[in-house]
């Protein structure tokens, strides 16, 4: 069977990860194949933020649908550079458009399967108490635990998503590295190189779901300040305390 790859692969072949679809994806730059994972990535992820963002306000769906993607887009271009200078030391041979291209593809499959769970998190945002006008002690508590709950919701969700379609890039890469130990290095540099980015561009375009107390804004005025880590490290004492 002839295992080169099309010059235009399915996306349900992409999904699977299989390897004559990612080879097709990654191959060169066609104005298609970009513009297509751009509009995954805007859709799928997009309507994940707005169906949890809606918990706060109408105006915090808005800003995170479109805040979601554009933090993707930005990490996969970020990550692209650096991944093309990481891959080398640790066994693979990839050209920063090749590299720029896996992780695209990466983002659209994540915003692919967020975009799938969208309707979940709707339904569970649909089901959770609402936000409540404080008028005691047990209206702050209520709102914050629910807040809680939304935002873990959120980090999870999105952490399954990147790390499902990272793992659908392992293909790719030990095809590329010619050896399995090569491609999970790489693989998990990659991840790792998500993670840190992706998150800490995620603390600096907060809010997503939006604090209870806080009005709804785009960007808050102190976004600089603290870090990702150690909200979502006090956001999970404060839920299951």
């Amino acid at each position: 069977m002839n295992s080169a790859p099309s010059t235009s692969a399915p996306f349900a072949s992409l999904l699977r990860g299989e390897l004559p679809a990612l080879q097709s994806w990654t191959a060169e730059w066609r104005t298609p194949h970009l513009l297509r994972d751009a509009i995954i990535v805007i859709v799928g992820a997009g309507s994940f933020g707005a169906a949890l963002g809606c918990w706060r306000a109408p105006e915090q769906a808005l800003f995170a649908a479109i805040k979601l993607p554009l933090i993707m887009l930005i990490t996969a271009a970020g990550n692209g550079l650096l991944n093309t200078m990481l891959a080398p030391l640790l066994g693979l041979q990839i050209p920063f458009r090749q590299s720029f291209l896996a992780i695209l593809t990466s983002f659209g499959l994540a915003a692919a399967i967020l975009g799938a769970m969208s309707p979940l998190a709707a339904f569970v945002i649909w089901n959770a108490p609402p936000l409540q006008i404080n008028t005691g002690n047990w209206s702050d508590a209520n709102n914050s635990v629910t807040h809680a709950g939304v935002l873990l919701l959120l980090v999870m969700t999105i952490a399954f998503a990147g790390i499902a379609a990272n793992l659908r890039l392992w293909q790719l890469l030990r095809h590329l590295a010619g050896q399995n130990a090569a491609a999970w290095r790489v693989l998990l540099a990659w991840l790792a190189g998500n993670l840190f980015f992706g998150s800490q561009l995620s603390w600096i375009l907060r809010p997503f779901i939006g604090s209870p107390g806080l009005p709804v804004q785009f960007l808050r005025n102190d976004a600089f300040n603290g870090n990702f880590y150690e909200t979502v490290w006090r956001t999970g004492l404060h839920f299951f305390n």
